[in-house]
């Protein structure tokens, strides 16, 4: 397994317009949580001008899918996105 680092650049709207798209992307977020397949996920805090999720999985697909799917992506919420093959070398959930 890998893990793969979706990175969100958020538009300066953010905090103002997320509440209509909130409970949809945490349903989405907390879906992928259940399936193993979304570790960690949260906003930057002052500024919250990004949000990082880390993916688990066997290529970045699922990270991907996750992003185009994405209400916040949607609607302009976030203005760029990137997933990255994040080499994580320690920790508990690391299998070596």
């Amino acid at each position: 397994m890998n893990y793969y680092i979706l990175n969100y650049k958020l538009a300066d709207s953010y905090l103002n317009d997320r509440g209509k798209y909130r409970a949809e992307h945490l349903g989405m977020a907390k879906e992928a949580a259940e399936k193993g397949e979304l570790i960690l996920g949260g906003a930057m805090d002052e500024p919250a001008d990004e949000a990082v999720l880390i993916f688990r999985s066997e290529n970045d697909k699922i990270a991907k899918g996750f992003a185009e799917s994405d209400p916040y992506v949607k609607n302009g919420l976030v203005k760029q996105w990137e997933v990255r093959k994040w080499n994580a070398v320690v920790g508990s959930k690391i299998d070596n």
